[in-house]
């Protein structure tokens, strides 16, 4: 279900049918086709879901927005897709992630129950939605009816738990590869396979979606070590081992990573990116990531940007 400010997001209804598990439709706020870059999809007006009785499962993607005012302003301009949630029925499954998760909790979908969400909403979301179990340690919480993650690729993670939950560490190792995900086409050596969902090590997935999750100016040894329930040299020597570099090397690849991503699928200044991600400085991240890939923000985008 897409807001005004998203035009290029899509929600993903999905419904169960004989002999499948998942029958998958395409859906979003206009009633005329849509071209998109290879193929055309249905759209869905939000007045389509007055009585949504007929669905299973519901996905809110995020929406682009500069600031927690951004947001509300948002949220408040959707109140007839805020409607249309909290009138959803109780057996339908709701997941949503980054900004997406803020119609959820405006529709009280989340209230008395664990959620996330990106971290530089957090603040306002506990002063706004006191009911909700605010938990700024998760990157994705799932709950018997609903699941929220926090940034901009939060769908991923709802993917893994979803599919975790219904086949073996094995098999969803081989599906992680098999998936067909929106990702980047190309991408620099220095972030291969540094993507969450290829991760097969489990603290290796926990310590990758931690630093995601937190300001860059915020990463330490110490902190990640705390968070993860082991000590500093425990970390240190697991890291080592399974990445072959250190942790603060490994936690400042998985920013620039966040980096590389945005500059190749957003036109957001590089500036902003930095202020987003939570880097002390912007001059400092544009040096961290010309250090590791030979290129600056500029060049990386010219050379690996969607055309």
């Amino acid at each position: 279900m897409s807001s005004n400010h998203a035009g290029n997001r899509r929600a993903v209804v999905v419904a169960p049918r004989a002999f499948h598990r998942f029958a998958r439709h395409w859906k979003g706020k206009f009633s005329a086709p849509v071209l998109g870059r290879k193929t055309a999809k249905s759209w869905l007006r939000t007045s389509d879901l007055a009585q949504p009785t007929d669905l299973d499962a519901l996905l809110v993607p995020g929406f682009w927005a500069e600031s927690p005012e951004h947001v509300q302003s948002v949220v408040g301009a959707n109140d007839r897709l805020v409607a249309m949630l909290a009138r959803l029925p109780k057996t339908t499954l709701v997941w949503s992630y980054c900004t997406g998760v803020c119609l959820l909790a405006a529709a009280g979908k989340l209230n008395r129950q664990p959620a996330t969400v990106t971290w530089w909403l957090m603040d306002t979301m506990r002063k706004q939605h006191r009911s909700v179990a605010w938990a700024s340690e998760q990157t994705c919480v799932m709950n018997k009816r609903t699941g929220t993650a926090s940034g901009l690729n939060g769908y991923l993670p709802i993917a893994q738990a979803l599919i975790e939950g219904q086949v073996s560490p094995e098999v969803f190792r081989d599906l992680s590869k098999l998936m067909v995900l929106p990702r980047p086409e190309r991408t620099h050596q220095a972030f291969q396979s540094l993507h969450l969902i290829e991760q097969s090590d489990a603290m290796l997935r926990s310590l990758h979606a931690l630093v995601q999750r937190l300001p860059a100016n915020d990463i330490s040894v110490k902190r990640i070590a705390a968070q993860l329930r082991m000590s500093d040299p425990t970390l240190s020597r697991k890291v080592l081992a399974l990445t072959g570099c250190g942790v603060g090397e490994y936690a400042r690849k998985i920013k620039l990573d966040q980096v590389s991503e945005r500059l190749i699928m957003t036109s957001a200044p590089a500036s902003t990116i930095s202020a987003e991600l939570g880097f002390s400085s912007d001059s400092g991240m544009r040096r961290m990531f010309k250090d590791l890939t030979a290129l600056t923000p500029s060049q990386y985008r010219q050379m690996f940007g969607r055309s």
